[in-house]
């Protein structure tokens, strides 16, 4: 079992959503110190200034995670001001919902840095500290869209699909290399958060963000390899294995509605 309490835990995207409902929670059940990295100043603002009039230790950062030379400068203030990161949550992310055709170049390299290759860098930097203190745990928070393509969603879904298999291939070596080092994979549906305005999905219920957050913490404090939202997440890849694709898309994408859920996609207004 991770332990939450006098840990350092940085949280990518922590200003809003369930990045920051995350940091609510770890901070009650006794992290020392929350480190939050966004790229919105308002609302990390806000957020700091609500934490901290509850008394809990919050250290802001202003970061462009798309920006890999900003990370690696900022998480080297992090280790120079604050010291090692005992539990990382790879939060932040993005989705343009539009068809990959309508997409500009500047989309597809935007989303992929956020989603992916941010997640990758951040954690390349945090590992080194992990591994010299001999326990640390990482958590990198994907989604169903790794696991069953949408429409309006494609370069979503490879940013996705990619740090699933990047996420658990690190989980095996660490496994075999640092076992006291954990790494939880996070794949959950659609969260009523925003970010996923004007989704709509008749069948499988749209998640809400703070069940959600507290099953990655739990699945945190309990070293879960994978924590999967809804339950019926767990048995996508066992269905897409075993049906036709052609029978997969008539039950997924029509009786489950899923390859509709995109029509009337709007995001967030900002």
């Amino acid at each position: 079992m991770s332990e939450l309490k006098g840990k350092t835990v940085l949280i990518t995207g922590g200003a809003s959503g369930i990045g920051k409902l995350m940091g609510e929670l770890v901070l009650k059940d006794g992290a020392q110190r929350l480190i939050i990295w966004d790229f919105n100043p308002e609302l990390l603002n806000l957020t700091v200034q609500e934490f901290r009039a509850k008394s809990f230790k919050v250290e802001p950062f202003i970061v462009d995670v798309s920006n890999t030379t900003q990370v690696l400068s900022t998480f080297n203030e992090v280790k120079s001001r604050i010291g090692s990161v005992d539990i990382l949550i790879n939060n932040a992310g993005i989705i343009v919902g539009k068809p990959f055709a309508e997409h500009s170049h500047e989309e597809i390299d935007r989303t992929m840095s956020i989603n992916t290759s941010a997640l990758m860098h951040l954690t390349r930097e945090a590992l080194e500290g992990m591994i010299t203190q001999g326990t640390g745990h990482i958590v990198n928070i994907a989604s169903a869209a790794g696991l069953v393509a949408n429409p309006k969603m494609s370069v979503y879904c490879g940013s996705k699909w990619a740090v699933i298999g990047w996420s658990d291939s690190l989980r095996l070596e660490l496994e075999h290399d640092h076992p006291e080092v954990k790494v939880t994979t996070v794949v959950p549906y659609y969260i009523n958060t925003g970010m996923f305005s004007g989704v709509h999905s008749p069948i499988i219920p749209i998640l809400k963000p703070l069940p959600v957050a507290q099953a990655i913490i739990q699945g945190i404090k309990k070293n879960k390899p994978f924590v999967r939202l809804p339950s019926i997440i767990n048995f996508l890849p066992l269905i897409k294995g075993l049906l036709p694709l052609r029978i997969f898309d008539v039950v997924v994408g029509k009786w489950f509605g899923v390859y509709k859920s995109m029509d009337h996609f709007k995001g967030r207004t900002k």
